[in-house]
């Protein structure tokens, strides 16, 4: 069996995956406002325009990216008060990985709810496509 070269062996763990998703959260946030943009330009100019983006917004796959885009942002948000408590506070660096744990039960607590009440008219109607509402 060939070896993996140590390079291409991933050794990081909770710090580094912090580190990845906090850059990951961070251009999936930038490429929001470059759309949000984009999209508040279209009212003034081309406003039938305007009126099809928000049509895609509230279809199925709009609200799964507005989840996405919230996911994104709550998880940036909690990252970086982590990453604030560890810059205020060197010694709590010692317990960089229960802060990182402890963001994630807070992202799950505030985004699972969240995410459902965005996400409500698309399964309200597959209820009701289903007969059970």
């Amino acid at each position: 069996m060939p070896r993996v070269p140590t390079l291409l062996r991933y050794r990081g763990r909770e710090g580094m995956l912090a580190w990845a998703f906090h850059r990951i959260s961070g251009i999936g946030v930038l490429l929001f406002l470059v759309l949000h943009i984009i999209d508040i330009w279209l009212i003034k100019d081309h406003p039938h325009l305007y009126d099809e983006v928000l049509a895609f917004y509230a279809s199925v796959p709009g609200r799964l990216l507005e989840v996405l885009l919230g996911a994104a942002l709550l998880y940036h948000a909690l990252n970086g008060l982590r990453i604030i408590i560890i810059d205020l506070w060197p010694s709590m660096t010692a317990y960089h990985r229960a802060l990182w744990w402890g963001s994630w039960v807070v992202f799950v607590v505030l985004g699972v709810p969240g995410a459902l009440i965005i996400l409500r008219p698309v399964w309200i109607d597959t209820l009701r496509y289903f007969g059970i509402i």
